[in-house]
């Protein structure tokens, strides 16, 4: 990830606006042992959130790194929800499910698959699911959106996490491979008539999409 920009006062206060638990920290400590970054408070907040107001019941994480944003969405999820989420790394995981379990959630509420996305999102069910985050590879963002356009029902749920990515995505000159494939993704979402699209400057930013009916 490029270093990070100065932010404004105000986004300061917003990424602190809803106090995190002990599990979510503990989560972020793991992260930092692992190598790996996690949402932001802010954003975390936000999936909670956007997760009660979709009602999900079924959701697909992509990247779950040590938990903060899969607990983050169970705790917004229906009581019964079940949240697929899929990591490349194992040991990460491992540390998800800690998470999972400190936080009090049944772990058959967290399905884990370990393995790369575009090899497992393929075997998951159309129109299956509520909502889909992505928080993976930022350079296959665009045929994760098509996967998550097959996955999700109408009226279901797209979040996009780093769609801002350190303020690079809104900078002409910055053609890194990852400001590039976001920059691409929320183009498409912007002028595709399958999506409602909305680009939030929560953490680094969340771009949603609302899957037509």
């Amino acid at each position: 990830m490029p270093p990070p920009a100065k932010q404004p006062a105000s986004w300061a206060y917003a990424e602190q606006f809803t106090a995190e638990d002990e599990v979510l920290q503990d989560a972020r400590a793991r992260a930092a042992e692992l190598g790996c970054e996690p949402v932001s408070p802010g954003v975390a907040a936000a999936l909670t959130v956007l997760a009660a107001t979709a009602r999900a019941r079924t959701a697909v994480e992509v990247g779950t790194g040590t938990g903060v944003s899969t607990v983050s969405l169970l705790r917004g999820m229906a009581p019964d929800g079940v949240l697929t989420t899929i990591d490349v790394h194992g040991e990460r995981q491992r540390a998800a499910r800690e998470a999972v379990a400190d936080a009090g959630v049944r772990t058959n509420r967290a399905r884990m698959i370990p393995g790369r996305a575009l090899e497992v999102l393929p075997r998951l069910t159309d129109a299956a699911y509520d909502l889909v985050l992505l928080d993976g590879d930022e350079r296959e963002y665009s045929a994760y959106v098509e996967q998550a356009q097959r996955l999700l029902r109408p009226g279901g749920l797209l979040v996009v996490d780093d769609a801002l990515w350190q303020g690079r995505v809104a900078d002409p000159a910055a053609r890194d491979a990852s400001t590039v494939a976001l920059r691409e993704v929320g183009r498409v979402l912007a002028e595709d008539e399958r999506w409602v699209s909305a680009l939030l400057p929560a953490g680094e930013g969340l771009l949603l999409g609302v899957k037509r009916a």
